[in-house]
C-alpha cells in the first residue's frame, strides 16, 4: 500500500480525520477552520473546562464564535474531547500546545514531549503528524522524531512528520488564521507535499521550505524582528524623555518617509508568548552551539526593563507634586497583555503591579475583560470606574488600551494619568505620556 497516496487522496476528498492537540489560541481556530471546510475534526485538550465550555456554547477564545463552534459540534464535524482515543481515530494529528519559558529563561518543551509520547502510543501506519508549537530549531528532528520512532514505525515509509509554525495574532480580525500565509517544512518531501495539500484547503498561500529547521527558525526570526524593533522604540522613548520631546511625534514624523522605515511603538513592556519568549528559544539554542546572540539578549533586557521604567516615571511625577509612591493610591488601567484580548500571559501590567507593591503603594486595577486577578499573595478585583473612585487615585497608569473604555471620562475625573499607549494624542494638564 502506498501510504502517501492513500493519505493524499483522503485529504483531497476530505475523508481524512484530523485531531488538533491543544484547543488554545492556535488550536481552536485551526480546528474550526478545518471543520467548516467539511473535515471531521477532533479537538483534544487536557483541560476539561475548555471542552465543557465548547459544548455549552461559551466563549473562551476571542477569535472563535462559540455559536459557530457549537453548530459544528451539532453537525458532527467537530468533537472536542479529553479522551486520547481521538489520536488513534485520526489520520492527521496537529500539535498546538504551549511552549513557555521556565523562570530561569530556559525553554520548556514538556508539553511537546508529553504530546509526542501520547501520540506514540496511538501511532499507526499512514499517520501524519504536524507540529505547530513554536520551539527552537531541531525540535522536530531531535525531540519529536526519536519519540515517535520508539513505536518501531518508520518516518516517510509508515508515517509522515512536518513542522508548520503557527502565526496566529489573537484578536486580529484582518488576519485570521485562514488569511495568514503558511510555511511547511517536512522531514521528507512527501511530508511537505501532504502538508501543503492539507493547509491549502483552508489557506490560499502555502509555502514549502527545504527543512523543518528552516521553518522553525523563520518563526523565530519573525518574532525576533518585532522584539528588536520594539526595544529600539522603547530606548528611543527613554532618550526622548531626557531630551524633553515626544517619542510619539518623532515616530509620526519618521513615518512620512515612504521607504526604509517601519513604525514600531514603545510601551510598558511586552507580553503574550511570541515576542517575550520565542526569541529566547533561539538564544538558548545558539548558546548550546557556542554562539551568543547579543542583539536578542540586549533587546530582551530593554523590554524587560520597561515595567520598572514606568514605575520610575510615575515616582518622579508624584515627586514633582511632593508625593511619594509609599501609600500612594495607584490605579492600573488595563491588565491584559494586549488590547481587547482576554490573555494575561507575560503581561507587563502584572510586573508594574508587583513593582508598585514593592514600593508599598496601594494598587487597584480596572479591566473590562478580567474581573479578578491573583498575583502571588495578592487577590484583586476590578474596580468600578465611578467619578468619586477616579478622583481618589494619586495616579492612573494606562497600561492596556482596551477599546470599550471611556478615556475622556477618565481624564475629566483623574488627578494624574501616565499614558503608556498614547491614547491621549495631545498634551493635557493631568496627562503625561510615555
Amino acid at each position: 500500500m502506498d501510504n502517501f497516496k492513500t493519505l493524499l487522496d483522503k485529504i483531497e476528498n476530505k475523508h481524512a480525520r484530523l485531531c488538533i492537540v491543544g484547543l488554545g489560541y492556535v488550536g481552536l481556530p485551526l480546528a474550526i477552520a478545518f471543520a467548516k471546510k467539511g473535515y471531521t475534526v477532533y479537538g483534544l485538550d487536557t483541560d476539561s473546562s475548555r471542552v465543557d465550555r465548547l459544548y455549552k456554547g461559551e466563549r473562551y477564545i476571542v477569535d472563535v464564535d462559540p455559536k459557530e463552534a457549537l453548530s459544528l459540534i451539532k453537525k458532527k464535524k467537530f468533537f472536542p474531547t479529553t479522551h486520547e482515543g481521538a489520536l488513534g481515530d485520526s489520520d492527521i494529528i496537529i500539535i498546538c500546545v504551549p511552549t513557555p519559558l521556565r523562570k530561569v529563561k530556559i525553554p520548556d518543551i514538556s508539553y511537546i514531549i508529553n504530546s509526542s509520547k501520547r501520540i506514540k502510543e496511538h501511532l499507526k501506519i499512514g499517520h501524519f503528524v504536524i507540529l505547530e508549537s513554536t520551539s527552537f530549531p531541531t525540535t522536530l528532528r531531535e525531540v519529536v522524531l526519536p519519540i515517535l520512532k520508539e513505536s518501531s514505525l518508520k518516518e516517510e515509509k509508515d508515517f509522515f512528520l512536518c513542522f508548520s509554525p503557527e502565526r496566529v495574532n489573537p484578536g486580529d480580525k484582518k488576519f485570521p488564521v485562514t488569511k495568514i500565509p503558511k510555511l511547511v517544512g517536512g522531514l521528507s518531501s512527501k511530508s511537505s507535499k501532504l502538508a501543503k495539500a492539507l493547509y491549502s484547503k483552508i489557506i490560499s498561500s502555502v509555502h514549502i521550505v527545504s527543512s523543518p529547521e528552516v521553518a522553525e527558525t523563520s518563526k523565530l526570526l519573525e518574532n525576533t524582528f518585532r522584539l528588536v524593533n520594539i526595544a529600539l522604540a522603547n530606548e528611543f522613548a527613554m532618550v526622548c524623555n531626557k531630551l524633553g520631546i515626544s517619542i510619539w511625534e518623532v515616530i509620526e514624523a519618521a513615518k512620512t518617509k515612504p521607504f526604509g522605515f517601519i513604525p514600531f511603538y514603545p510601551g510598558p513592556g511586552i507580553g503574550g508568548h511570541c515576542i517575550p519568549c520565542d526569541p529566547i528559544y533561539l538564544s538558548w539554542k545558539a548558546k548550546k552551539l557556542g554562539f551568543k546572540t547579543k542583539m536578542i539578549d540586549l533587546a530582551s533586557y530593554i523590554n524587560r526593563f520597561m515595567p520598572n521604567y514606568v514605575v520610575e516615571r510615575v515616582k518622579k511625577l508624584l515627586g514633582e507634586k511632593n508625593k511619594g509612591l509609599e501609600k500612594a493610591n495607584i490605579l492600573i488601567l488595563g491588565v491584559t497583555y494586549k488590547k481587547d484580548v482576554k490573555d494575561l500571559r507575560e503581561s507587563p501590567a502584572l510586573e508594574v503591579i508587583e513593582e508598585l507593591t514593592k514600593e508599598k503603594a496601594n494598587v487597584s486595577y480596572y479591566d473590562p475583560l478580567i474581573p479578578y486577578l491573583k498575583i502571588k499573595e495578592m487577590n484583586l478585583k476590578s474596580i468600578e470606574l465611578e467619578k468619586n473612585n477616579l478622583k481618589n487615585y494619586d495616579c492612573i497608569i494606562l497600561v492596556t488600551d482596551h477599546s470599550k473604555v471611556d478615556y475622556k471620562y477618565i481624564r475629566n475625573n483623574a488627578q494624574l494619568i501616565f499614558d503608556t499607549r498614547n491614547v491621549y494624542k495631545r498634551d493635557y494638564p493631568n496627562v503625561e505620556r510615555l
